[in-house]
């Protein structure tokens, strides 16, 4: 392209005329996106409050509340037990989430929409509806409060977003692959863990990721499968607010906010990783 081309084009740039459509769409944008961030705005302040009530915005700078949480023998029993419940989770999703990953990208018609018919449903459901039916179900086989039910429940609610991920990076696999390798000796199981499985590692942990955070941040399911001496950090929380409402609250809900913020980011950066190794 010669300098006139060039010359010309950039006028025609600067001519645009002003599109009112995309320019009211991209203020909605924003504003969409701090009304979304407006409580996680005022409560990081309320988290560093030296009062023992939540004021807004705070009288003075304290890191009290943070020590408190983490010198607490209570709070510290129901973080562990929803790391341990988030962790058994994340396991059960990416192993269960695998397979059915693997029969909708590679099996016939009909177990590919039953498959996902089945991984959709928690997802449309209501998580109020599936808290009680957890409940009712895992109560009369008395696993309510115990950490098989926590589990349960958890991967019940998880296991769709580990599905759509690993779905993702399986199907950008060409299936061929696996042939070529059966067709060397290779069992189908055996040319899926040394040709498919590596190829799909960044979708596997992207997943994983995701199963774990929303099984630790989940509140509704938990509140109804869990008992008084076994409880997850989020219906700690929800006891906390109905009968001693401190800044400790604001202070756990940063912590959770700040690892959630992790994950995204540990996700987004898995996802340039397989760009690139897939330009490789």
């Amino acid at each position: 392209m010669s300098a006139i081309e060039t010359m010309e084009s950039t006028r025609v740039r600067r001519r645009a005329p002003f599109d009112l459509g995309n320019f009211s769409l991209r203020i909605y944008v924003v504003l969409v996106v701090l009304f979304i961030m407006l409580p996680t705005l005022i409560i990081v302040p309320m988290s560093f409050s030296p009062k023992d009530f939540l004021e807004f915005p705070p009288s003075g700078f304290t890191l009290h509340w943070y020590g408190e949480f983490f010198a607490d023998a209570q709070w510290q029993k129901a973080a562990l037990l929803s790391l341990q419940v988030a962790a058994l989770t994340m396991l059960c999703s990416v192993v269960i989430g695998t397979m059915v990953s693997y029969a909708i990208v590679r099996g016939t018609a009909r177990l590919r929409g039953a498959a996902q018919w089945l991984v959709i449903g928690p997802v449309i459901a209501p998580h109020i509806a599936l808290a009680v039916a957890c409940y009712l179900f895992f109560q009369r086989l008395g696993v309510v409060g115990t950490m098989t039910g926590f589990v349960a429940a958890h991967t019940v609610i998880a296991l769709p977003f580990v599905v759509f991920t690993v779905s993702a990076a399986l199907s950008r696999v060409d299936p061929d692959l696996e042939c070529a390798a059966m067709s060397c000796g290779a069992s189908r199981t055996r040319a899926f863990f040394l040709v498919t499985l590596p190829l799909i590692v960044p979708g596997l942990l992207s997943g994983a990721l995701f199963a774990f955070i929303i099984s630790f941040d989940e509140p509704v399911v938990s509140f109804f499968v869990s008992s008084v001496r076994q409880q997850t950090l989020p219906r700690r929380m929800f006891d906390d607010i109905e009968q001693n409402l401190t800044p400790i609250i604001p202070a756990i809900a940063t912590l959770l906010t700040l690892l959630s913020v992790a994950v995204l980011l540990a996700v987004a950066l898995l996802r340039v990783l397989e760009k690139r190794r897939g330009r490789q």
